[in-house]
């Protein structure tokens, strides 16, 4: 299935196939005040009657998947204006020609460059659905230089992938788990800070290895000429403001995708009026960006309805107890590592980071401490892994709206991935086997 909408919807039938043999289950929640989410109560699994999906439910579990996802559905499409507005006044493409013209015959430093720049971002805020925004210039840019649409997913997306896997300080993942574990924010970063320099090093190594070997000299037509005047700084220094304002405001006040979609709404309104667009030249640019995300919206309604079909078929939980409970089996050092394998593989069913620490920390945090486990390195192992996967995960639907908007076919992006992300994996395991070792706290 080479085409990402196909392979989403066959995600969907298997989803709902799985609701007729996988027995149906749940555990008992309670609200947690203090995240302010709802949790599973440890050791409430109990099986409950079959809640098989039928075809039509399958249907109508896609536009669920759009109201379930509304959040991040809006992020995208005011991303995708404003950035639409931005690329309007001339601001991106001058910069891009002004980036092309300082990097001529240096052309492999953007790719470092770029990893370091958008593994901080993954490492900071868990950026992700945001880059679908910045697909375009990050295209220009890479075509500019002869680079193919895999490299700047790659530079981009993979490398906010790595960052997010390994980040000491990710609000969504590592912060929610160490609210769970009662330990104090950005703990154990000194021991975590090491690690993901280390695994967006070997990120940007795999990277550029490939464009190295698949580098094209571009043609005039993909090179940028357009100067970068005074108006189009402004419009970049703007630009630049807003990404570290929904940073700050996601790390200092726990920010979600309505507040990112409001602060892209200003962003573009600002670049609009400063760049000499005027009120209509304005709106005429949101709603040609509006279009533009249509199809990246489409993915991930779609990704998200594999999740609702799992979730009204109530196999979820089940799927979650199954792989969790042998774990209490393992010496402390494979269970510390089991969990970072676990995790992963979870990731199938439940893409969101947040989603999968909620469902299982309650679980694991009590069988960490009959096993003498310190929390810090459950946190870890809950972190480490899930992010290296998530970089292929088929039933995301970010990834695929991204490979599709580089004209980058899944199998191609596979082919890839998956070496970088077997060496990066090994690396998380024996990370997570040295924190139990050395019992980080």
């Amino acid at each position: 299935m080479r085409h990402p909408l196909a392979l989403l919807l066959a995600c969907v039938a298997i989803a709902a196939a799985l609701t007729y043999v996988v027995p149906a289950g749940q555990f008992e929640r309670r609200d947690d005040p203090v995240i302010n989410r709802k949790v599973v109560v440890a050791g409430s699994f109990h099986h409950i009657p079959q809640s098989p999906i039928s075809p039509f439910d399958a249907l109508v579990a896609v536009p669920k998947g759009f109201i379930d996802a509304a959040g991040v559905l809006a992020m995208v499409f005011m991303a995708g204006a404003a950035v639409s507005v931005v690329d309007k006044t001339g601001a991106l493409r001058g910069g891009v020609s002004w980036m092309a013209s300082r990097l001529r015959r240096r052309e492999m430093l953007i790719i470092p460059v770029a990893c370091v720049a958008f593994g901080a971002g993954g490492a900071a805020e868990g950026m992700w659905e945001e880059i679908i925004a910045m697909m375009p210039v990050l295209m220009a840019l890479s075509r500019g230089v002869g680079f193919d649409g895999l490299t700047a997913v790659s530079m981009s997306l993979g490398a906010a992938g790595i960052g997010n896997a390994f980040s000491p300080m990710n609000p969504f993942g590592v912060g929610i788990a160490q609210r769970f574990a009662e330990l104090p924010l950005l703990s154990g970063w000194q021991f975590r800070v090491p690690v993901m320099v280390l695994a967006i090093g070997i990120w940007a190594w795999g990277t550029m290895r490939y464009a190295r070997r698949n580098r094209t000299v571009p043609s005039e037509a993909d090179l940028p000429n357009m100067a970068l005047s005074g108006r189009h700084a402004a419009v970049l220094v703007t630009t630049v403001a807003a990404f570290a304002t929904f940073i700050f405001g996601v790390i200092q006040f726990g920010w979600g995708f309505e507040q990112m979609a409001g602060v892209f709404l200003g962003l573009g309104l600002l670049a609009g009026l400063i760049g000499g667009l005027g009120i209509e030249g304005t709106c005429a640019a949101f709603v040609d960006g509006f279009g533009s995300m249509s199809y990246a919206v489409l993915m991930i309604g779609v990704a998200r309805g594999v999740f609702v079909v799992l979730d009204q078929g109530h196999i979820v939980d089940t799927i979650i107890n199954f792989l969790v409970t042998p774990l209490a089996r393992l010496p402390v050092t494979l269970f510390a590592m089991g969990i970072t394998i676990v995790q992963s593989l979870l990731t199938l069913p439940v893409p969101s980071s947040s989603g999968r620490v909620t469902l299982t920390m309650p679980i694991l945090v009590p069988l960490s401490d009959l096993l003498g486990l310190s929390r810090q390195v459950t946190v870890t192992a809950t972190q480490f892994g899930p992010g290296v996967v998530g970089n292929f995960l088929p039933t995301d639907g970010a990834l695929m709206a991204i490979l599709a908007l580089g004209g980058v076919p899944f199998s191609r992006w596979l082919r890839f991935c998956i070496p970088l992300c077997g060496i990066l994996f090994v690396l998380a395991l024996a990370a997570v086997a040295v924190a139990a070792t050395l019992n980080l706290q």
